[in-house]
C-alpha cells in the first residue's frame, strides 16, 4: 500500500487554508481597539494592561496579541515583569482609526458584511448570483437597497470606500493628465474621498458627486467638509434619471457592480451627456489579458459574485464597452496598485 507519510505538506496549501484565520485575527484586533490603544499609549503595554483597558480575558488577549506578533502587526518585548506589546509601523499607518491612511472602516465592513456573504460562496458559484438573501434575509432585487439596508451599514460602506481612496486615489487620478477637464461628474461618488482628492490635484476643476439621495445626504452632512466649495452634489439614480452635461465623468468601481448590458446602458447615457472633446475615466481593478492574475483582482471578482451583479474585467473588455458606447482613443494605465485607470474620449 502506498504511504503518504513521507510527503511534505505543501506550505502554500497551509497558508491558503488558514487565510481566513489571518484576516479574522486582524479584523478582531481592529474591532477590539488593540492598535488604537497602543498608539494612544505612546509606549509598549503589558498583556494585563491591554486586557484590562479593552475589557477582555487575559487568556484570549494573550493569544490574539501573539498572533498579531506573528503576522508582523505587533512587536513584543520580553521583560522581567512580562511581555510588552507595541504597534509596528504598518499598524500605526493603516490599522488605527486616527491615521489619515486608516483602513479601519474597510476592515470592519469586510468583517461584518463581506465575510458573511463569503460564507455562501459555494452557493453563489452554483447559482451565479449574490448572497444577500442567505446572509441577511433580505432581497437583493434592489442591489443598493440591499447594500444600504440601514444607515449604519451605508456609513460603514461609504467610510470603507473613502479609506481605499486615501491610499489609491492619487494614483488613479494622476494616471492621466485631467487638467483639461474643468467640470467633472463623479458618478456614484459615494462618500466623496475621490472627489476631494480630485479638486486637490486639479484646483481649476469642480466635481459634482452624483449619487442616490440618501448617500448624498450622508456625504454632505458627515463626510465632505462644508467649506469645500468646489464639490457639489446631485441626487439621483443614473440608471433612471438624466445625466447632466460635463467635460469628464468618473466611474470609480461602478462598472464592476453590473453585467455588460447595464454597463453598456450607462456608458451610452454618459456618452450622450458628454461634451465634445470630453471623456470618461474608469477606475477599476484590471485582470491581465490572459486572466491569470492579479490574484487580488480574481478575488475581487468572486466578491462581485457574492455581493453584486457584476465582475472584474480585462482592459480589453472595458475598452470594448467604451467603444460600443461611442468613445474613441481609449487608453489604459496600470498604476501598480490595487486600481487602474481607463480613459475614453468623445
Amino acid at each position: 500500500m502506498d504511504s503518504t507519510e513521507d510527503l511534505d505538506y505543501p506550505q502554500i496549501i497551509f497558508q491558503y487554508s488558514n487565510g481566513f484565520l489571518v484576516s479574522k485575527v486582524m479584523f478582531t484586533a481592529c474591532e477590539l481597539g488593540v492598535f488604537d490603544l497602543l498608539l494612544e499609549s505612546g509606549q509598549p503595554l503589558s498583556l494585563d494592561v491591554i486586557a484590562a483597558r479593552l475589557g477582555t480575558s487575559i487568556m484570549g488577549m494573550e493569544r490574539l496579541l501573539d498572533a498579531c506578533v506573528g503576522l508582523k502587526l505587533l512587536a513584543v518585548e520580553l521583560r522581567r515583569d512580562g511581555a510588552f506589546y507595541r504597534n509596528t509601523e504598518i499598524s500605526n499607518i493603516y490599522l488605527t482609526k486616527s491615521s489619515p491612511k486608516s483602513q479601519y472602516h474597510i476592515m470592519m465592513y469586510y468583517s461584518n458584511t463581506v465575510y458573511l456573504c463569503w460564507h455562501y460562496l459555494a452557493d453563489a458559484v452554483r447559482e451565479g448570483r449574490n448572497q444577500y438573501e442567505r446572509a441577511f434575509g433580505i432581497s437583493s432585487e434592489d442591489l443598493f437597497g440591499a447594500m444600504y439596508r440601514s444607515e449604519e451599514e451605508m456609513l460603514k460602506f461609504l467610510a470603507g470606500q473613502n479609506s481605499i481612496w486615501s491610499i489609491c486615489g492619487r494614483d488613479v487620478l494622476t494616471a492621466f493628465d485631467l487638467s483639461p477637464f474643468t467640470q467633472i461628474y463623479d458618478l456614484g461618488g459615494g462618500g466623496g474621498a475621490l472627489a476631494q482628492e480630485c479638486v486637490f490635484l486639479y484646483p481649476n476643476c469642480t466635481v459634482t458627486i452624483y449619487d442616490l439621495p440618501k448617500v448624498v445626504q450622508v456625504a454632505k452632512e458627515r463626510l465632505v467638509p462644508p467649506e469645500e466649495r468646489r464639490i457639489a452634489f446631485h441626487e439621483g439614480d443614473f440608471f433612471k434619471d438624466s445625466i447632466p452635461e460635463a467635460d469628464l465623468y468618473i466611474l470609480s468601481k461602478i462598472l464592476h457592480d453590473w453585467d455588460d448590458e447595464k454597463c453598456g446602458q450607462l456608458l451610452a447615457e454618459v456618452y450622450k451627456a458628454c461634451r465634445p472633446g470630453g471623456g470618461v475615466l474608469l477606475v477599476e481593478s484590471l485582470l491581465s489579458g490572459d486572466r491569470s492574475g492579479p490574484v487580488e483582482t480574481q478575488l475581487y471578482s468572486l466578491n462581485m459574485l457574492v455581493q453584486t451583479e457584476g465582475k472584474e474585467r480585462t482592459a480589453a473588455e472595458y475598452s470594448e464597452l467604451l467603444g460600443a458606447a461611442g468613445f474613441k482613443d481609449v487608453r489604459v494605465r496600470r498604476t501598480g496598485k490595487l486600481y487602474d485607470a481607463v480613459l475614453g474620449r468623445k
